[in-house]
């Protein structure tokens, strides 16, 4: 037999833990001296300790675990307990890869700081474009918040159309405007350009709408997924800055070129000025 702290060694657990293990009942030494009150263990506990720490690590409650070793839980519990891990598992798996992408694309913007020219930025004419379109809200203009909302509306965009028999015209048109009820929440236009009639639209279940020409936008090309237009937005910022003009109105994004690897995607923004 193993002391407690052979025990744990052999685990790779603390004894602390041993000790909590033993009050609630879920691994209980072999003995316990009366006198003492030291515990001992054998190798054969080895296995339920081995599953313990798996099932813990899974994210499962102690008691959970209790009543999982102790077979209370149906295969077919136990089987729906892990699928909803599984799901909150690759959730925050996914959230972990957004927010390290954040962090990317904020530090390859610092390190732009002053390289990118801003003769990049050219000023011309926007023609108007009619869009079938479906709206969201996001909690902010951070990627965090746009992201998961503008994919999914592009999604069931894109079904709706098909549905309708409707096929995109042009490039993918995507704007933001501030919701009316502030907080900070933005309202997310997600769309495609089409050749069908407004008045279509009432009897589509998505909207048609047309944004009007703008005579000057200060515009810009963005290469490689949104997730990374954060440098590309900061020196049309700086070229505003630099020239004195002023924005009016909300800027648009236009897709054009969309291949499967996002790092190739090509963008251009477009933000009508005075």
């Amino acid at each position: 037999m193993f002391t407690i702290g052979e025990f744990a060694r052999h685990g790779r657990v603390s004894a602390r833990m041993l000790r909590h293990y033993d009050a609630i009942g879920l691994l209980r030494p072999v003995s316990t001296d009366p006198f003492s009150g030291y515990r001992h263990y054998e190798a054969s506990q080895l296995s339920r300790l081995n599953r313990i720490i798996a099932l813990k690590d899974l994210g499962f409650t102690l008691e959970q675990v209790r009543l999982i070793l102790e077979g209370t839980v149906s295969t077919e519990e136990l089987r729906g307990m892990l699928r909803l891990r599984q799901a909150e598992l690759e959730e925050a798996m996914a959230s972990a890869a957004a927010r390290l992408r954040q962090v990317e694309a904020r530090l390859r913007s610092i390190e732009s700081e002053g390289r990118m020219p801003s003769d990049d930025v050219i000023v011309k004419s926007i023609p108007g474009v009619r869009l079938a379109e479906l709206t969201g809200v996001a909690a902010s203009y951070g990627p965090e918040d746009i992201g998961p909302v503008i994919g999914p509306l592009y999604e069931e965009l894109f079904r709706r159309l098909t549905a309708a028999g409707v096929e995109p015209s042009g490039p993918g048109v995507a704007y933001y405007e501030d919701a009316p009820d502030g907080e900070g929440a933005i309202l997310v236009h997600a769309g495609m350009t089409v050749a069908v009639e407004p008045r279509a639209g009432s009897a589509l279940d998505f909207a048609v709408v047309d944004l009007p020409p703008v005579e000057r936008a200060a515009t810009i090309v963005h290469r490689g997924a949104m997730d990374d237009v954060l440098a590309t937005e900061q020196v049309l910022a700086r070229w505003f800055e630099a020239s004195g003009r002023r924005r009016t109105g909300y800027a648009r994004e236009v897709t054009l070129e969309c291949p499967p690897e996002r790092d190739q995607w090509v963008t251009e923004l477009q933000q009508p000025l005075d």
